[in-house]
């Protein structure tokens, strides 16, 4: 049975804070129209953001990259806001952010002189117990297109590969191009084998996670040693364990991985991953 969401309390969009009943955008919208925009996420613990310089770091990166002219940084106190206003200042929460080029007449290139839409809002999410966890996964052709670090509203492929796995009772999509493993649908993804932790490394073919870097940092902290390295799924007979990351899947251990209705990977041990975990919360809740 699939999780229900529900929608925030309030939103703000284009300078108004509004009801989301209230909150509209027009059908030439470039993001509704295209996909033509950006999103971020970003983790409050109690109130208190986790990493929010870096996640507007990365929301200016992707604006960047699509030639959109914003400035991610003006919206630092907004997500504060947005916590206050749905009084979720004592509560584990996230703020979203949405930056679309704007409203234009359709057209395949890019119009002049518009205006972006801005949509942001905070919402409950659950933090607390994820190192209790474990997911069970299947693993998938990667369908998506090359810029997979710009963090693009169009997420077409990545829907239809989470439904995949949703719809067959897993919990994650593990993406595969030729052989090699890129991340998840909705996660970075993390291997660990003879102790040591592979990532892929950085670039158009993954997002960079900021949970995915603080944990490279932490093994950099506890002196675990790791390489932004490629694995290939041939390679899971030598792997120990699997975790994936994301902004509110934090660090999550995987049981087992599926390929083409075969099981081809159970975890071995946890080790590294409880490591890494019992770290993770230390810096969150610390």
């Amino acid at each position: 049975m699939k999780p229900e969401k529900k929608y925030p309390s309030e939103v703000y969009l284009n300078g108004k804070w509004l009801k989301p009943d209230e909150a509209f955008i027009s059908v030439f919208d470039r993001a509704f129209m295209f996909g033509d925009g950006i999103y971020e996420v970003t983790p409050f613990y109690k109130g208190k953001a986790f990493k929010q310089k870096e996640h507007l770091k990365r929301l200016q990166y992707c604006l960047d990259q699509i030639q959109v002219a914003f400035d991610a940084f003006t919206l630092e106190q907004l997500m504060y806001e947005a916590i206050d206003r749905t009084k979720l200042n004592d509560a584990d929460a996230a703020v979203y952010i949405q930056v679309s080029r704007g409203v234009a007449a359709r057209s395949h290139f890019v119009p002049e002189n518009i205006q972006t839409t801005v949509l942001l809002y905070a919402f409950p999410v659950t933090l607390e117990g994820f190192e209790k966890k474990t997911w069970k996964v299947i693993a998938t052709e990667d369908k998506r297109w090359h810029r997979c670090d710009i963090k693009s509203t169009a997420l077409l492929a990545n829907v239809m590969a989470n439904e995949e796995a949703i719809a067959a009772g897993f919990a994650e999509n593990l993406l595969v191009r030729k052989g090699y493993f890129t991340e998840g649908s909705h996660s970075s993804l993390f291997f660990v084998k003879y102790g040591v932790v592979h990532t892929h490394p950085e670039g158009h073919k993954i997002l960079s996670g900021i949970t995915r870097t603080e944990v490279i940092n932490i093994c950099a902290d506890l002196k675990i040693k790791l390489v932004e390295k490629a694995v290939h799924i041939d390679e899971l007979v030598e792997v120990e364990e699997i975790f994936v990351t994301g902004t509110t899947t934090q660090i999550i251990p995987i049981s087992s991985v599926t390929h083409q209705d075969k099981k081809v990977y159970s975890a071995r041990k946890d080790s590294v991953t409880k490591k890494l975990q019992e770290v993770f919360i230390k810096r969150t809740r610390g």
